[in-house]
């Protein structure tokens, strides 16, 4: 897909997450955000991850992700660049309505002490405005 302007990303996020089914919102509003970022930044796309910990899984492989080290509560992205004092930003997608878990705010906690800064995203124009805040000017560009 060729580049998209912030106006087209914009009206694509607002007809998916009309469509989409409702438990289907964060994901949407998340592969929107990842598309923006890496169109924005493409020299640091590859640091801006997904934490795969969602998801159904049968007992045998959530047994073997459990052992290999995935964690419940971790966020559902990390942007690996230190930035104004922190490690990295960790980004929380919830829907208007959505409130974190318990393991959600331990992990929270725990990133946070570790001197990372977390965010928990509603909207399109709350990653946006996150990622703009959290990057320092040099990596900035218009959308």
């Amino acid at each position: 897909m060729g580049k998209m302007t912030f106006e087209e990303l914009l009206a694509k996020a607002n007809a998916e997450s009309k469509r989409a089914k409702p438990r289907h919102e964060e994901s949407q509003l998340q592969r929107v955000c990842v598309r923006w970022f890496r169109i924005q930044y493409p020299e640091l796309a590859i640091l801006l991850f997904a934490v795969p910990n969602g998801g159904a899984r049968n007992k045998r492989e959530a047994g073997i992700m459990k052992a290999e080290g995935v964690t419940a509560g971790v966020s559902d992205l990390i942007l690996l660049i230190p930035s104004g004092g922190f490690a990295s930003l960790c980004i929380e997608f919830k829907t208007e309505k959505g409130k974190q878990q318990a393991t959600q705010k331990e992990w929270q906690q725990a990133a946070e002490r570790a001197g990372n800064k977390y965010a928990i995203i509603r909207s399109f124009d709350d990653f946006r405005t996150e990622v703009r805040n959290y990057l320092p000017p040099p990596m900035q560009r218009k959308a």
